[in-house]
């Protein structure tokens, strides 16, 4: 397998990297984090000028023609940047149900306005009960003439409360843990019947508990076909999953490179604590850890690149990996420093706190190890 970049991943790579060391020092970040909004618009429309928001998008869509490891490279390097902006939950999450749908006017029209940056998504699939089981779902779907009457809730919707959409998965037809049955539908925001409840999460994003209730909708709120929704949110948790490690990677080399810089300069006893090989080996455990996620991440997205769904086994390997070898790192990481690791002014415990929510979405470590065996 080639684990190099092309030379337009390498830009693409040196472009994000550029932006994230220009707009996202932890004074800025920590300011977006604390607006009401919660991320800003201005860098938004510069994801949208840089053609960030249509690289994964196909070109007879108008997109870029991107492949899933061209997104990876963006969020491997937003995660080192502790990005804010809802990119993950509307091109990987809700990006990644438009390009699966089958070609109609609606589809065409929000895509384009996806890419130019006029229309954020979410996806929500997630309800009190269902952990992570995406098949798990009451809330329902009744038809209702020439439309639908939506009921239910759901929770922890990432971006839920500033998506101008949200794509929600029903149930129309089945038991509550039949995959068969389960459809996907255009929820308007503002409609009558749909609340929202927004509040900041504990890694600085954004997310809401949505609430239907008696929502009407026309019948081409549908996405796709009827009772068939499942196989399109089970290859979109898969990207969405390899796009969570990517973001998680970039977070884990910044933990390891920021701690291992910090022990050069501090000093104790009259040496930098690099000088202690104790302190030496620790730091070195934490590379170890950090490269094995590296090669399993590469090995699953082009396995997935190629394979697709083939690829699960691959995938599920490696977002538990992230996910422990996230919390091994970003505990030495916080130890190394100190009480300073735990506090707001320094970057060690935000990238912490992040991998701790990415270990959370789309199945934690145990969940994904069980996955594996299965």
């Amino acid at each position: 397998m080639n684990f190099e970049l092309s030379e337009e991943q390498q830009l693409l790579q040196d472009s994000v990297a550029r932006f994230v060391a220009d707009h996202y020092s932890l004074e800025a970040r920590r300011k977006l984090a604390d607006s009401t909004q919660g991320y800003s618009d201005e860098h938004w429309k510069q994801f949208a000028e840089l053609g960030w928001l249509a690289l994964p998008f196909s070109e007879e869509d108008g997109g870029l023609g991107g492949t899933v490891i061209d997104a990876l490279v963006v969020m491997e390097q937003f995660g080192k940047g502790l990005i804010l902006e809802p990119y993950f939950a509307t091109v990987i999450l809700g990006g990644g149900v438009l390009k699966r749908l089958p070609a109609s006017e609606s589809r065409t029209a929000r895509i384009n306005a996806v890419m130019e940056g006029q229309l954020k998504l979410a996806l929500a699939t997630t309800e009190l009960q269902s952990r992570w089981d995406l098949h798990d779902v009451v809330s329902t779907a009744t038809a209702d003439g020439d439309g639908f009457v939506l009921n239910g809730a759901k929770s922890v919707v990432l971006h839920g409360a500033s998506a101008d959409g949200i794509i929600v998965s029903l149930r129309t037809q089945g038991g509550q843990f039949d995959k068969d049955g389960i459809s996907l539908f255009w929820v308007d925001p503002k409609a009558d019947g749909v609340s929202l409840k927004a509040y900041p999460t504990v890694d600085g994003l954004r997310a809401a508990e949505l609430t239907l209730e008696k929502v009407a909708v026309p019948s081409d709120a549908l996405l796709g076909p009827l009772h068939g929704g499942y196989e399109i949110l089970d290859a979109v948790a898969q990207e969405a999953t390899l796009a969570l490690s990517a973001e998680g990677l970039g977070a884990m080399e910044r933990l390891y490179k920021d701690t291992v810089e910090y022990t050069q300069n501090r000093e104790q006893f009259d040496h930098p604590l690099s000088d202690f090989q104790t302190l030496q080996h620790r730091m070195v455990e934490m590379f170890m850890e950090y490269e094995q996620c590296k090669s399993l991440l590469y090995r699953a997205t082009l396995e997935f690149a190629q394979d697709g769904m083939a690829a699960s086994k691959s995938v599920s390997a490696c977002k538990h990996l992230v996910g422990v070898a996230g919390r091994f790192i970003g505990e030495n990481a916080v130890q190394l420093h100190g009480g300073m690791g735990v506090t707001e002014e320094l970057a060690i415990g935000h990238y912490f706190k992040r991998l701790f929510v990415i270990d959370t979405q789309f199945g934690n470590a145990d969940y994904h190890l069980e996955r594996y065996a299965a």
